[in-house]
């Protein structure tokens, strides 16, 4: 697995939380952000799959609906 780098500026106050609690948990600050930035992406993933599954239950729904609306037009045999 090859790694990239990412850099950012944060602020003074938040950099000093980020090491503390890192260290409170033996862990380094690059493996604590990286492992919130993993949970972060993964929380907007499953909200993009939510938002997106919705969308095409409404769209299956209307579909759905202008077919049954469709029964008594003659076309289809009850």
């Amino acid at each position: 697995m090859s790694a990239a780098t990412l850099s950012f500026r944060a602020p003074e106050a938040l950099a000093q939380q980020t090491k503390a609690l890192a260290r409170a948990l033996s862990m380094s600050a690059s493996d604590y952000v990286r492992e919130a930035v993993r949970e972060k992406n993964e929380r907007a993933l499953k909200e993009r799959m939510v938002f997106l599954s919705r969308q095409l239950s409404a769209q299956h729904l209307a579909e759905n609906q202008a077919m049954d609306a469709s029964v008594g037009d003659g076309l289809a045999q009850s």
